[in-house]
């Protein structure tokens, strides 16, 4: 089940942001600001809890997040990032992810989302192709200390919604969104690197 994120999942969240991202992971008091900022809405992925060792309480665990930044009332709005527990991918969670984030920035009034993916990461581009984002350019050197470039891309939101069926499949009510979890024929690797105005994300 996709929900939206409170302070109160910054642990596990974090955990997942450094097993995820060793060399670039956001700080927590960075992650802190980002959940609770107006600006966005971050949502996580969680199950029910299947052992006494799970990074939660209320009876779950998060096993995936993602964020977008989406002012109210702005045309534009940035995924700032997509990621997911090592054992939960490939599973069309991520794509669930993505489109819960895109429902969201419809809702906030935004008619283009734009994101930055790294140009090595050829099934996160994949899927990103496949829910109708086009490349738009590309910044040299962009990923460090890899020295790899990001590809830029844009979805036309307005296009996206009146397809219908990804906006049902991330149906968002009253702060909750519940994602089917369709398989991913890509199994997609949503890996990226981003400021707060940039996305990255773990496999699908």
């Amino acid at each position: 089940m996709i929900r939206a994120a409170t302070a109160a999942d910054l642990d596990a969240i974090m955990l997942i942001e450094r097993r995820s991202f060793p060399t670039d992971a956001w700080s927590a008091e960075l992650m802190a600001a980002e959940l609770s900022s107006p600006h966005g809405r971050y949502l996580v992925d969680v199950e029910p809890v299947a052992d006494s060792g799970a990074q939660s309480a209320g009876g779950e665990v998060v096993v995936g997040y993602g964020g977008v930044r989406a002012l109210r009332g702005s045309a534009d709005s940035d995924i700032q990032t997509i990621a997911l527990d090592a054992a939960h991918r490939g599973s069309g969670r991520g794509r669930a992810l993505l489109r819960a984030l895109l429902a969201e920035a419809a809702e906030r009034g935004a008619h283009e989302v734009f994101l930055e993916v790294r140009a090595d990461n050829p099934v996160a581009q994949g899927l990103y192709l496949s829910e109708g984002f086009a490349e738009i350019g590309r910044r040299a050197g962009y990923y460090q200390p890899d020295d790899v470039d990001a590809v830029i891309m844009r979805l036309d939101l307005r296009a996206w919604t009146s397809r219908g069926p990804a906006v049902a499949d991330a149906s968002v009510q009253d702060g909750r969104t519940n994602a089917g979890s369709e398989e991913d024929p890509t199994g997609s690797v949503l890996q990226n690197v981003r400021n707060p105005a940039d996305v990255k994300g773990s496999d699908d």
